[in-house]
């Protein structure tokens, strides 16, 4: 047989047991996606430790805030989860907030951030420098954070350690050292943790039955799942309007500068908490709130995005009565131990707080002459 002979027989018989293949042989079905699940808290994120150090004390720091009157600490308290215990956040000197500010404990996990998620979880520097520039935040210009630095020695010695000897602050490095400080606030490892990484852990009768609630018939796995107990998505409860912003001027005039720097259409006709439709401009998203994690949440109360709910019983007594008018979620009946249970697991994702060190701002110092 010639080769050409030869190599025509090749090609036949590969086209033979081609045909003979059983259709979709080469691509094996997909597995079924695994329904979403609370999942253990993944390792602790390696950090620039010089860095997160100067982050620490910049974090305490009143003097970045426009006036000197404010720190990140002042409404991200330690003693709090990194919340500040107020239904509705402080805002700068002469003006307030329009929402709760949340906890930071494991903040490097987010997807978003802000109850409206406009912020990217994954760019913490620039939600650090969105928080200290922002005029009802903490009203800073970047270039008075830079100098502020190099006029307090301790930090400026802070900052050599972290950036070197020759290098002046620098704004953007600053934040970014805010953000490596955020990434060292992890929340504490709990049993609960253990028994999901497939650790032996003699969980309580009443945990295991909140864990089979959660995922199963109460149905809180949709939207609370993942290392934090949060999709990263915005929806809605129908929570009603807060009477606190109504009823504050400041809070209503913070509240209708966000809508306009936020470029909401009709923004003075707008008297409420839009939530994610000031971001997207999407009608659907009225009323839309990103969904929080529940870690740590025995220390950060009250809670929604307005803290119009005292406290953890309040919550789940709103969820499973369905929400409120035009929210998205459906009722769900359960027995008082059933809601003991859910209780018990709510609360063991909430172990003490770890001892987070606060750093003690230090005086100015003139600068020797001709130091620039």
């Amino acid at each position: 047989m010639s080769g050409g002979s030869r190599a025509r027989a090749a090609c036949a018989a590969i086209l033979l047991l081609a045909a003979a293949a059983p259709a979709g042989a080469e691509k094996p079905p997909a597995p079924p996606a695994r329904p979403p699940a609370l999942q253990a808290l993944p390792p602790q994120a390696r950090v620039d430790t010089a860095l997160a150090e100067l982050g620490r004390q910049l974090f305490f720091e009143p003097r970045l805030s426009g006036d000197g009157s404010r720190s990140c600490a002042s409404c991200h308290e330690p003693a709090r989860g990194f919340a500040d215990g107020q239904p509705l956040s402080r805002g700068y000197n002469g003006s307030e907030f329009f929402r709760n500010a949340p906890g930071l404990l494991s903040v490097q996990l987010k997807t978003r951030l802000t109850w409206d998620g406009r912020l990217d979880g994954a760019d913490l520097a620039t939600a650090v420098r969105d928080m200290v520039t922002e005029a009802h935040f903490m009203n800073a210009d970047a270039r008075l954070v830079q100098e502020r630095v190099r006029q307090i020695p301790a930090l400026m010695q802070a900052w050599q350690r972290a950036v070197g000897d020759a290098s002046e602050p620098y704004a953007p490095r600053l934040f970014g050292a805010i953000a490596e400080y955020l990434r060292t606030l992890d929340a504490p490892d709990t049993p609960v943790d253990r028994h999901l990484r497939g650790e032996r852990v003699a969980l309580p009768p009443a945990l295991r039955e909140g864990l089979a609630l959660f995922h199963g018939k109460a149905g809180c796995a949709r939207c609370h799942h993942g290392p934090l107990g949060s999709d990263g998505r915005a929806h809605r409860l129908g929570v009603p309007a807060s009477p606190a912003i109504a009823g504050d001027a400041l809070r209503m005039i913070t509240l209708l500068r966000h809508h306009a720097t936020m470029g909401v259409p009709g923004y003075m006709d707008e008297r409420e908490d839009l939530g994610a439709f000031a971001v997207s401009k999407v009608d659907a998203d009225r009323g839309r709130f990103v969904t929080p994690s529940l870690r740590m949440l025995t220390h950060t109360a009250p809670y929604l995005h307005d803290g119009s709910l005292a406290t953890l019983e309040d919550v789940l007594d709103f969820h499973l009565r369905g929400g409120g008018a035009a929210g998205e979620l459906a009722p769900v009946a359960l027995e008082a131990r059933e809601r003991a249970a859910l209780l018990a697991l709510l609360r063991a994702l909430s172990p003490p707080l770890p001892a987070h060190p606060e750093s003690v701002p230090q005086d100015y110092a003139v600068l020797p002459r001709g130091r620039r």
